[in-house]
């Protein structure tokens, strides 16, 4: 790795030897050389010698990665023990070497100022932000060490939970996309996330047999639930309650009930007759609904018998199953890649979609066969209703997720999650200059590095420790949920956690247009203080930027006449309205205000069509609660503040007095004297 300076270039090996070199000439002579000699073939001499050599004395260790800031002439060097180094050049003064993680040190930055440097660990999938001046941590994240499995939204969108096969549960925040908790109590993959609707709760299923109960006040893990012999969870519900919790077994075939306030088992139920894929309960209907490689869904009344009160018979092993919003309806994923859409109430099939063919994907490096024929055994693996039940989202073994509209059985988008083509199954077409007799080129290490070599040791091992083998990975996606804000959804793939917002306001979407609606007579209407008429007439061009200066000049007291005055059809479009601009405006009592009077006055109207605005709501409820929480942050830290001030004037006024006292009894002792 070389670094140019004025008359110095800095050459760094992986050994961990730093050399000098120096030119005979002037760098900048040489440019207008250069410049002058651009259409001649007259070669300049020039001739560099090496002027010193320096070395890092890290024994057993490779230097991975550096980085050097002109500005400052900082040189950063990461190595495969985890330790960094820095120096500063041309003397190769040691500033402090630091040890901040316990694998190699893969990439090394540094912001243009010079204080910030941040490193990245490729293999635990670690970012760190250090500042060296004051030797603290600016940011530190993580995220899993291996397949994110699984992932599910709290109640209000603001969170996301995500579950590993590296038995780390993590809690991330969907604003800033940072991961802030997470819980290491499992000791095998995470198979199943789920909060509670009050969203003060995560539960997790594992592989290791329990599931866990984490409390989000206290970030704890506080109840366990363990099945009365050893078996390995693949699936989790929890019901609307709360208050009973369900796990499948992968061995067994049963399913197990919990109870949440006592930790007791209800329930073993059994019927089964091959492993239970996927669990769901109903939000209108008091049942349970399990999935199951016998090629069945099962409907059971829990509460009432543990004997299935329907079965619905699949062509294929089941292999996801969700319920629609408002409980009436399921939508199961099979093995040969159909869904289809069955009525809980009647056991009627309503719809089915072949979606086989709309999974696409690529071929796999070792297939033998075409990326058309390859599609036939890929099926989708993880399903979920959109937030108004219209849609249903769907992703499996593929880089493609798909969205189809239920009614009319139709694939409406597919969105690509990546372009990586170091992933596998990424290209419709291989080349056929890349195979060889031993297979295809770009899986074969012909490395002559003993790192490489020692990882070699167990054939077809994807991942572990010493035993991986080097090989791509497939893309897929693991898990796909939308948002109960119906604004956003998110998918747990190979590349990570991926959020998607559709959240896109429209530039030009009018309602009941006339002749004499338009931009200027809004304005006129306006300046006339006829602010009720300006306000419908915004609401009909729909353009945000009028909406906005029409809304923003009604004075706060002539709000709640002007709601009490509005259609449905507006107090909705304004609800949205001051929803959105309720999360990113400085006015937010002006606001707050607009919501309360909406709120109250239209409070009955709203309730009785929830089902239709629920998203609308809940990302009132996201935004209002995100205020909520910056706020007492603040106020307690106000708070705090003055308590400290006032405890701090207490105790000058206290020594004050005791030298005021001490003084006085001196002159008196003088007087005295």
């Amino acid at each position: 790795m070389n670094f140019l300076t004025v008359a110095k270039i800095y050459t760094v090996s992986r050994d961990g030897a730093l050399f000098v070199w120096s030119c005979n000439k002037d760098i900048n002579e040489l440019e207008m050389k250069d410049k002058n000699n651009e259409d001649s073939d007259g070669e300049v001499d020039v001739k560099w010698k090496k002027e010193s050599k320096y070395f890092y004395h890290q024994d057993n260790t490779d230097l991975t990665c550096c980085a050097f800031h002109k500005q400052t002439k900082i040189l950063i060097a990461g190595f495969s023990s985890g330790i960094f180094a820095l120096h500063e050049l041309p003397e190769f003064n040691l500033i402090h070497t630091l040890s901040i993680s316990q694998k190699t040190i893969s990439t090394v930055a540094v912001n243009p100022s010079g204080e910030w440097l941040a490193f990245g660990c490729s293999s635990v999938g670690q970012l760190l932000v250090w500042e060296w001046q004051s030797e603290s941590y600016i940011l530190k994240q993580q995220g899993h060490f291996y397949d994110m499995n699984v992932l599910a939204y709290s109640p209000d969108g603001q969170l996301v939970v995500t579950g590993g096969d590296d038995a780390k549960v993590k809690v991330w925040n969907t604003t800033s996309g940072f991961c802030f908790v997470t819980f290491h109590e499992h000791t095998a993959g995470v198979t199943g996330v789920s909060f509670t609707s009050n969203g003060q709760v995560i539960l997790s299923s594992s592989l290791d047999g329990t599931v866990r109960a984490f409390d989000l006040n206290r970030y704890r893990n506080f109840r366990t639930f363990a099945s009365p012999r050893p078996a390995q969870f693949s699936c989790l519900a929890v019901d609307d309650s709360g208050e009973v919790v369900c796990a499948g077994s992968l061995d067994t075939f049963e399913i197990f009930l919990w109870s949440m306030q006592t930790g007791r088992l209800l329930e073993v139920i059994a019927g089964h007759e091959a492993p239970v894929s996927s669990l769901c309960f109903s939000s209108s209907h008091p049942v349970l609904l399990s999935g199951s490689w016998d090629k069945t869904v099962k409907v059971w009344d829990v509460y009432s018998s543990r004997i299935a009160r329907e079965t619905l018979l699949l062509n294929s092993d089941v292999v996801a199953l969700t319920t629609r919003p408002d409980g009436n309806e399921v939508a199961v994923a099979t093995l040969d890649g159909q869904l289809t859409f069955w009525d809980i109430s009647t056991a009627i099939q309503l719809h089915s979609i072949e979606g086989r063919n709309d999974l696409g994907g690529g071929r796999k490096s070792s297939d033998r066969m075409t990326a058309k024929t390859s599609s036939a055994s890929k099926c989708f693996t993880s399903l979920c209703y959109t937030a108004d039940g219209t849609c249903v989202l769907a992703g499996g073994k593929s880089k493609f997720v798909c969205i189809y509209n239920i009614e009319q059985q139709i694939l409406m988008k597919r969105f690509e999650i990546s372009r990586n083509r170091s992933f596998d199954a990424m290209q419709e077409f291989l080349n056929s200059g890349q195979m060889t007799d031993a297979g295809p080129l770009d899986l074969i290490d012909d490395s002559d590095d003993e790192s490489n070599r020692k990882n070699l040791s167990l054939p077809a091992v994807r991942k572990g420790d010493m035993s991986s083998r080097k090989v791509k990975p497939e893309i897929r996606v693991k898990c796909v949920r939308f948002s109960p804000t119906g604004r956003a959804w998110s998918a747990a793939t190979t590349e990570g956690l991926l959020t998607y917002s559709l959240d896109v306001a429209m530039v030009f979407d009018p309602y009941d247009l006339a002749i004499d609606v338009t931009p200027e007579r809004t304005k006129q209407v306006l300046e006339n203080r006829e602010f009720a008429k300006a306000l419908m007439l915004s609401f009909r061009l729909n353009e945000q930027d009028l909406i906005l200066h029409v809304v923003e000049s009604i004075p706060p007291q002539d709000i709640q006449l002007i709601v009490q005055h509005l259609n449905d059809i507006y107090v909705d479009k304004l609800l949205r309205f001051v929803a959105r601009q309720i999360e990113s405006s400085k006015h937010l009592h002006f606001y707050l205000m607009w919501c309360h009077h909406l709120l109250t006055y239209h409070g009955a109207k709203l309730k009785q069509r929830s089902g239709s605005i629920m998203p609308l709501l809940r990302t009132l409820q996201k935004n209002m609660t995100s205020h909520q929480k910056d706020l007492a942050k603040l106020c307690d830290s106000n708070r705090y503040n003055l308590q400290y001030i006032l405890e701090t004037s207490k105790f000058k006024r206290q020594d004050n007095d005791g030298a005021d006292n001490l003084v006085t009894t001196d002159i008196e002792m003088a007087d005295e004297t």
